[in-house]
């Protein structure tokens, strides 16, 4: 049953982004605040997953940011406890978040931020299925052993083509520069592992999600206020 599991993981991020577009659709036609609007708006992404790719990065964090051996930055992903780094770093990205998502306005900017949300699933599929994971157990290493590699990848890279025409269809230039910041994001993913865990885990792929999201409400805003 898990064979093809990963084809769909994008749709969780179509999900989230049909009901950002819908909250936008409502804070227009209600005159609700642009506090509101951002705030609210970067909470559904939460609301949706439970905040699974948000633990991810919160677990993430602390074993980047303990400068321990790669055995020990191991162990703490798995443990259950938070530290300072994670608390932090969860904070300071989440203000950057909202900052960027308060100047999303438009309707072309929402539908490429909604867009973004499938984009940055379809990427995190990809690295499961392609990247060398770290541990030999693991909900990652569960899915990536289980799957039907090749179906998937071909699967996910169909969607990853249909979702960047779309970005490029609402906006060129703006289709362009999300695609490339996500791309960045998912090498700089990639080699950050590598470097620090000798691959990925769950938790890293959480992480990814999580950066890939934000680099695109970031990037999305910035074109919005230099075509603006």
């Amino acid at each position: 049953d898990m064979k093809y599991t990963l084809c769909f993981f994008p749709w969780v991020g179509g999900v989230i982004g049909i009901l950002v577009a819908l909250w936008n659709w409502f804070c227009r036609a209600c005159g609700v605040g642009n506090t509101a609007w951002a705030l609210i708006g970067s909470a559904i992404p939460l609301l949706v997953s439970g905040g699974f790719h948000a633990d991810g990065f919160m677990d993430t964090m602390d074993a980047f940011h303990s400068y321990q051996e790669r055995e020990k930055k191991l162990e703490i992903l798995k443990d259950s406890h938070i530290g300072a780094f994670s608390v932090i770093c969860l904070l300071f990205y989440y203000l950057i978040y909202a900052g960027a998502f308060s100047e999303i306005d438009t309707e072309r900017e929402v539908l490429i931020l909604g867009a973004g949300y499938f984009l940055s699933r379809t990427l995190s599929g990809i690295g499961v299925v392609s990247f060398r994971s770290a541990k030999k157990d693991g909900l990652l290493y569960l899915f990536a052993s289980e799957a039907h590699k090749k179906v998937v990848k071909i699967t996910l890279y169909l969607q990853l083509a249909l979702c960047v025409g779309f970005m490029l269809y609402q906006s060129p230039v703006m289709g362009v520069l999300v695609s490339v910041g996500a791309g960045l994001t998912f090498w700089y993913y990639k080699w950050r592992c590598d470097r620090e865990l000798g691959g990925i885990t769950g938790d890293t792929a959480g992480y990814f999600v999580t950066l890939c999201e934000g680099v695109i409400v970031v990037v999305t805003a910035l074109c919005g206020i230099r075509i603006t």
